[in-house]
């Protein structure tokens, strides 16, 4: 059994980092807040802008866009966002598991990744994958200009013709404590049929003129929603994982006062058992 010194040390070390993750849970459920409000606010438009193009693209040529050329499909490009951090729980291995698995099954020689947060940087450098571009530590800052700029590298990775299809892989924002590591299809923009059904509607000016002006709007939109949304669930992970450890700490310290007071007690009576031992001996004498 280890005596009352090491066990008091322990306690102190255990205390010390409850501290930590009380005082990370804090900040992160603080972040979250300001995250959520964020994407809740730039969902609905999100929503909007593709249900306008959705309705606009049965009655254009795709041929007017290049963001619209379909392609047979022989490089593709995965966009992988993961957070500069960790101390998440699983967010970021959640989505590296995903994108790997969707990445091993095209072929890595096939694939271009663009990765967005150290975590995705670092466990597709370590694994030798094609790495296009990578954006690390704008998360504290993060604002729409990230996303254009992040973007401008991915659309025009498509426009140039160098990949016929990219998608993103990301986590998707449920609630505090559930949060999905998603993929979807960025380009070539395509929509199923049950997007189409709309009523009937007049534009001003032509569709093709508001084809050509909405689409890099939109894309540009859904690079801020993948942003927004990976952000407040990295945010609400780690709320949760930095919760989880301060009441493992918290039983953990319980188990370490019980020992703390066995070893005590034990070490009271053996010395009261050397007292009386002595004093027997005395009398003896």
């Amino acid at each position: 059994m280890a005596n009352l010194k090491d066990i008091r040390n322990r306690i102190k070390s255990v205390k010390n980092i409850q501290k930590v993750t009380k005082a990370m849970k804090m900040v992160a459920a603080a972040k979250m807040r300001r995250a959520e409000e964020r994407m809740e606010e730039a969902r609905p438009y999100a929503q909007r802008l593709q249900s306008v193009i959705s309705h606009l693209l049965p009655d254009v040529e795709r041929e007017l866009l290049n963001l619209l050329h379909v392609r047979p499909v022989s490089r593709t490009a995965y966009v992988v966002v993961t957070s500069d951090r960790g101390f998440a729980g699983s967010f970021n291995s959640n989505v590296l598991k995903k994108a790997q698995s969707e990445i091993d099954e095209i072929g890595k020689n096939h694939v271009d990744i663009f990765c967005i947060g150290k975590k995705a940087r670092d466990h597709f450098k370590r694994r030798d994958y094609t790495i296009i571009e990578s954006h690390t530590e704008f998360w504290s800052e993060l604002s729409f200009g990230d996303a254009i700029q992040i973007g401008k590298g991915i659309i025009g990775h498509f426009t140039d013709e160098r990949v016929d299809e990219i998608h993103v892989v990301y986590n998707e924002f449920i609630n505090v404590a559930t949060q999905y590591a998603e993929s979807e299809k960025l380009l070539p923009l395509e929509f199923s049929d049950e997007d189409y059904s709309h009523p009937e509607r007049l534009y001003e000016p032509d569709k093709n003129q508001l084809v050509q002006s909405l689409i890099p709007r939109h894309l540009n939109i859904q690079i801020w929603k993948y942003l927004l949304e990976s952000y407040a669930s990295e945010q609400a992970a780690r709320m949760v994982a930095m919760e989880n450890a301060t009441e493992n700490a918290e039983e953990m310290i319980k188990d370490l006062t019980m020992q703390f007071n066995k070893a005590r007690q034990a070490a009271i009576t053996k010395e009261i058992l050397e007292i009386v031992g002595g004093a027997e001996a005395l009398k003896q004498t």
